[in-house]
């Protein structure tokens, strides 16, 4: 698939984290059944993860996902994540701990683990088919924050998304766009690509962007999120460039 984004979901309910990597216009795609795919962070009292970690471990996850088996051909997720693509590619970021996150990962899905973030993600579902366990999670209190500052990415030895300086956003916010443009480098990169990416477990940093840098970053070719403007920014707002080394 290119890289040049789709037009962006229609709104999600208010309370929902739910945010789309592609511009606000209506498409046939608005017609098509509107599936979701959900995210759920673990947020334990005591041991919340780093920020940039939960970030970089969704957008992980997404990827996962996306390159798992059960996810492609005949596989018992393939109907589900086509339905999705077919339609307004939306992610919600729900938060779990103690006893609702074990409730979670008893559910069919994926748990992936960074430095000090667990993210679980599930198969896509209808807007209105949460099951009940995953329903009734919090999608506000995911506000997380870095006890020391990442260390400087390397654009050139392992991909980066790229968040925009000027644009303030919860986590949960920011984790569904670092998902959206993870999935826009995936869909950009060719086959080989990919499986080298899959097979090397998905590295990746997700780190704020210089604003000196960011003109030339969202003019630069690569993938761009650009949000649907529902919750929290202004819609049409780019969000995530997306630079994989494959795609310069």
């Amino acid at each position: 698939m290119s890289h040049v984004p789709a037009p962006a979901a229609p709104a999600a309910p208010a309370a929902a984290t739910a945010d789309s990597p592609v511009e606000p216009a209506r498409d046939p795609r608005d017609e098509a059944p509107q599936f979701v795919l959900p995210l759920v962070v673990r947020i334990e009292r005591g041991a919340p993860p780093a920020r940039t970690d939960a970030l970089e471990t969704a957008a992980r996850a997404v990827l996962t996902l996306l390159g798992d088996e059960r996810a492609h051909g005949d596989g018992e997720w393939a109907e589900a994540v086509r339905d999705w693509e077919d339609a307004r590619i939306r992610k919600v970021v729900r938060r779990a701990r103690g006893a609702e996150w074990r409730r979670a990962e008893a559910l069919p899905g994926i748990t992936v683990h960074g430095a000090s973030a667990e993210v679980r993600v599930f198969p896509p579902i209808p807007l209105d088919g949460w099951p009940k366990d995953l329903a009734k999670l919090q999608v506000s209190g995911t506000e997380l924050d870095d006890p020391e500052p990442p260390a400087p990415a390397d654009p050139a030895g392992r991909p980066v998304l790229w968040l925009n300086p000027d644009l303030e956003m919860s986590a949960g916010k920011a984790m569904a766009q670092a998902g959206h443009g993870a999935q826009l480098a995936w869909w950009a990169l060719p086959d080989a690509a990919r499986t080298a990416w899959r097979d090397a477990g998905f590295p990746l940093s997700v780190r704020t962007a210089a604003p000196a840098d960011w003109p030339r970053l969202t003019t630069s070719g690569l993938p761009v999120v650009r949000d649907a403007g529902f919750t929290e920014i202004a819609p049409g707002s780019c969000t995530v460039v997306a630079e994989h080394p494959a795609l310069r």
